[in-house]
C-alpha cells in the first residue's frame, strides 16, 4: 500500500532527525562546557526519561490522530530546528544555559514519545494487524536511528555546521508532516489550517538554514571578544582565528590554543629544553602541533627531519595557508625538512617502526574522553617505544597552579611506564603558570642549558628556577591515568569548575 509506504518514510525520517537533535544539543553543550561524557550522559538520560513521558501522554489523544501525529511533527521542527542557536544564546545571554538546554531535551524528547505510538495507531486505523504494524514501524525506526547517527558526523556537521543541521533536521521533520498532509488530507480535521502552518514553517526553516552561517557569525562575535577572522567546522573540531591589532589566537572548540603576543615562552619551553638534552636529535616526532609553531623552533636546528602528525587536515591546512598563521609559523609546515601525517596519534604510534631522538606531544588539554586516551599509560607506552635510547620525550601538561592533579598526573603515568621524569614549568602570561613533563628512558646526569640556539624567554640564567615548584602548585592525591579509568577527565573538569 503506497499510503503505508510513506508513512513508514516518515518513521524513517522522523527516527534520524529525533537522534540528530540528541547528538546536536550533547555537542554543543560539550563545546560550551568541555566536559563531554557529563553532556552526553545526561542529554541521552533526560532525553530517554522524556521520550518514556511522550509515550504515556500518547495515550490521551484519543480522537484525530492524524492531526495530533502533524501537529507534533511540526513542533518538533520548530523546536528541534532552533535548539542549536537557543542553546548558544543562552550561553551568551544567561547566567545558567543548562536551563535551556535542560527544557529543549524534555520537549523534543516528550514530542518524539508521542511519535511512535501515534503513528502505530494511525496506521492500525486501515490494517488491523498489530503483529505486521509494530514490525515494520519498528524496523524503519530503528533504521533511521542509524542513519542519523553516521550522516551526523560525516555529513551533516563537517559541512553544515550546529545551526544548519538543526534547521536543516526541522525541515525534514515538517517535511515529513507534509507527506501525511498530502496523502491523508481527508483524515485531517484542521486541514486548511495545516497546511498553512506546514508552509510557512517549512519556510521560516529554510530561511534558517540558508541563513545560518550569519546568525554562527553572530553567536561567534558574542562568543569572542576579538574579530574574527577564521572559522571552520571540521570532522573533528571548531577552528577559529581572532585578530585584534597584533594579537592573533587560534581557538579549537572555544579553548585558547595560543596568543601571538606570547607563544614564544610556551614554544621554547617545549621545544628548546629537551632539545638541548640530546646529544644528537636528528629525527624528531611531534605529535599534534598542527599551528606550526613548535615546528618553527625546531627548524632553527640545522640537520633535523620532522614528522608531524596531526589529526585534522583543516588545522594543518590553514597553518601552510593562511598568512596570518604562516607569519607566525615562519612557513614551517611548508618546509622540505617536515613531513606532515593527518593521522590519529595512537593509531600512528600503534603502527609506527621508527626511532626518534626527540618526541614532541603538543596535543589539546584532555578536556574529553577522545583527548584523555592520549594521556594515559597505553600511549606513553607507544612513546617509549618509539623514542631512542638516548631520546627525550616532552608533553605538554596543562598549569600545575589551576590544574595540579592534571599535571601531576600525566607526570606519575609517564613514571608508571619506565620513564625518569622531570617536570617544570613556564610563565606564559596569556595562560599563567603552564607546565611540561620532560621524560628519558635513562636519568639525567644534569639538566643542560638551552646554548644552541638563540632564544628570548629561556636562557641559561633561568633554567634552574623552571623546574623549581611552589607548594600551591604540588598534590599527592593522583592516580596514573588508564585506558580503564581515566581520571585525568574527572581531575580537568574538576579544575575548570573550580576557576570558572
Amino acid at each position: 500500500m503506497k499510503s503505508e509506504r510513506l508513512l513508514l518514510l516518515t518513521a524513517f525520517v522522523i527516527s534520524g532527525c529525533s537522534l540528530c537533535y540528541e547528538l546536536i544539543i550533547s555537542a554543543v553543550s560539550s563545546y560550551i562546557s568541555g566536559d563531554t561524557v557529563w553532556q552526553y550522559s545526561i542529554t541521552i538520560g533526560l532525553y530517554m526519561a522524556a521520550m518514556g513521558l511522550g509515550s504515556y501522554l500518547s495515550k490521551f489523544c484519543n480522537h484525530n490522530l492524524y492531526d495530533w501525529f502533524v501537529g507534533i511533527e511540526l513542533a518538533i521542527g520548530v523546536i528541534g530546528g532552533i535548539s542549536a542557536v537557543s542553546v548558544f544564546l543562552a550561553n551568551l545571554y544567561l547566567v545558567s544555559y543548562q536551563v535551556v538546554m535542560y527544557l529543549f531535551i524534555i520537549f523534543i524528547g516528550c514530542l518524539v514519545g508521542m511519535e511512535i505510538p501515534i503513528l502505530t495507531r494511525v496506521m492500525e486505523l486501515d490494517r488491523q494487524d498489530l503483529r505486521h504494524t509494530l514490525s515494520s514501524i519498528f524496523a524503519f525506526d530503528y533504521l533511521g536511528g542509524l542513519f542519523g547517527s553516521v550522516a551526523f558526523p560525516l555529513l551533516l556537521l563537517p559541512h553544515l555546521g550546529y545551526m544548519a543541521t538543526a534547521f536543516l533536521c526541522g525541515f525534514f521533520n515538517v517535511m515529513a508532516a507534509g507527506i501525511v498532509v498530502i496523502t491523508h488530507r481527508h483524515q485531517l480535521k484542521y486541514s486548511q489550517v495545516i497546511k498553512i502552518l506546514t508552509i510557512v514553517i517549512a519556510t521560516l526553516l529554510t530561511i534558517g538554514t540558508a541563513t545560518s552561517e550569519s546568525i554562527s557569525k553572530y553567536i561567534e562575535n558574542g562568543l569572542y571578544r576579538d574579530t574574527i577572522v577564521f572559522s571552520k567546522q571540521s570532522e573533528y573540531q571548531k577552528v577559529i582565528v581572532t585578530r585584534h591589532k597584533d594579537d592573533i589566537r587560534l581557538f579549537i572548540d572555544g579553548n585558547l590554543q595560543f596568543s601571538s603576543v606570547d607563544e614564544y615562552r610556551y614554544h621554547e619551553g617545549l621545544v628548546h629544553i629537551p632539545m638541548a638534552q640530546v646529544k644528537a636529535a636528528h629525527n624528531i616526532l611531534i605529535l599534534g602541533g598542527g599551528d606550526g609553531l613548535a615546528t618553527r623552533e625546531l627548524l632553527k636546528y640545522g640537520n633535523v627531519h620532522i614528522t608531524l602528525v596531526d589529526l585534522d587536515t583543516v588545522m594543518t591546512d590553514i597553518s601552510k595557508t593562511n598568512p596570518l598563521i604562516t607569519n607566525l609559523n615562519q612557513n614551517s609546515l611548508s618546509d622540505d625538512r617536515v613531513t606532515i601525517i593527518n593521522d590519529d596519534a595512537f593509531k600512528y604510534l600503534e603502527t609506527n617502526t621508527k626511532l626518534y631522538d626527540l618526541i614532541i606531544v603538543d596535543l589539546p588539554d584532555p578536556n574529553n574522553a577522545t583527548l584523555g586516551k592520549l594521556y594515559t599509560n597505553i600511549f606513553y607506552r607507544l612513546c617509549y617505544g618509539a623514542l631512542s635510547e638516548s631520546g627525550a620525550l616532552v608533553v605538554q601538561s596543562t598549569s600545575p597552579y589551576y590544574a595540579p592533579k592534571v599535571f601531576w598526573s600525566i607526570n606519575k603515568t609517564l613514571a608508571s611506564e619506565g620513564f625518569s621524569v622531570y617536570p617544570y614549568h613556564i610563565q606564559v602570561p596569556t595562560f599563567g603558570e603552564w607546565g611540561f613533563n620532560m621524560a628519558t628512558k635513562h636519568p639525567l646526569s644534569e639538566i643542560k642549558p638551552v646554548t644552541a640556539v638563540a632564544t628570548k624567554y629561556v636562557t641559561p640564567q633561568i633554567m634552574n628556577s623552571l623546574f623549581t615548584f611552589g607548594g600551591d602548585e604540588q598534590t599527592t592525591d593522583i592516580e596514573v591515568n588508564t585506558i580503564t579509568k581515566p581520571v585525568i577527565n574527572e581531575y580537568y573538569i574538576d579544575a575548570v569548575r573550580k576557576w570558572r
